[in-house]
């Protein structure tokens, strides 16, 4: 990453006595931006006011120059009015764009250095604190591109490569009982057997408005959800489900009638055709 810097920070920075800060910028997916410093107050910079009150401790970083993936870690504790464990745990900040730069607290004219950018990746969370990592640009070189040859389709439903309009197999509802925050029932859904399973939730009124999460299962008006939501469902609570696929060709074909653009390769032999063996081995005496 090419860094640039002022030359009057470049003079700062190289005095005796410097005034520095360090600001993190955190852009989520839903272009939120939120801003924190380790200064003890608050630094208004490019129109972002970055908040000292959460008490950020960023890690030692290192690089290398093998291409590796950078390491970072940021402290902090959970804030309900800035970061909650809710808002955490419900994926609001999954694959946040992070920036962090050093200031000049007492000459903000002076510009900014940037140190690090990258997104935010796996969150911890103790207690009252959580840790989360920065995940580099070189991160991107230590994941596979492509298509994976499978029996299974490697679409995902409704996406350009599936072409399925979701809206027919879209409906709304309301929670009329709960279990617990993975398992409720819904009276209005008179759908089949798993007709929902594999498919997704997006909850539009409640404690998890505008969240969304995958089902699990289906069956009688009862869903239950891949993962607990981070919080409460109650009765009444409304949403928008969409139907699953299970990626067969089968259901590609008989339930959504759109086998010409089923993506996976059923005639692939699997591990078992590979490790088989065939014809008679003879011995040598």
């Amino acid at each position: 990453m090419t860094r640039t810097i002022s030359t009057a920070l470049q003079t700062h920075m190289a005095g005796e006595v410097t005034t520095l800060a360090m600001c993190w910028k955190v852009t989520r997916t839903d272009s939120t931006i939120m801003g924190f410093t380790n200064h003890d107050r608050n630094i208004t910079f490019d129109s972002v006011t970055y908040l000292a009150a959460t008490g950020m401790t960023p890690s030692t970083t290192k690089c290398n120059s093998d291409m590796s993936v950078d390491n970072l870690e940021i402290d902090s504790v959970l804030d309900s009015s800035v970061i909650s464990e809710a808002d955490l745990m419900g994926g609001l900040y999954d694959y946040a764009a992070l920036q962090v730069f050093l200031v000049n607290y007492n000459d903000l004219t002076m510009g900014n250095l940037v140190i690090r950018t990258g997104y935010l990746g796996q969150v911890t969370l103790n207690k009252n604190q959580f840790t989360a990592e920065l995940r580099g640009m070189a991160q991107k070189l230590q994941e596979y591109t492509g298509d994976i040859v499978s029996p299974l389709c490697g679409a995902n439903f409704g996406d350009t490569r599936c072409t399925i309009n979701l809206t027919p197999f879209t409906v709304t509802g309301s929670v009329t009982a709960v279990t617990n925050n993975m398992l409720f029932s819904a009276s209005s859904l008179t759908q089949g057997a798993n007709y929902f399973t594999n498919g997704k939730i997006t909850w539009t009124s409640g404690n998890n408005n505008g969240r969304q999460m995958e089902i699990k299962a289906f069956l009688n008006k009862t869903v239950t959800l891949a993962l607990a939501m981070s919080n409460d469902i109650l009765a009444g609570d409304t949403f928008s489900i969409v139907a699953g696929c299970d990626k067969t060709n089968a259901t590609c074909q008989n339930t959504f009638n759109n086998l010409i653009n089923f993506r996976g390769f059923p005639s692939v032999p699997g591990m078992n055709a590979l490790l088989t063996t065939s014809g008679t081995i003879n011995s040598v005496s």
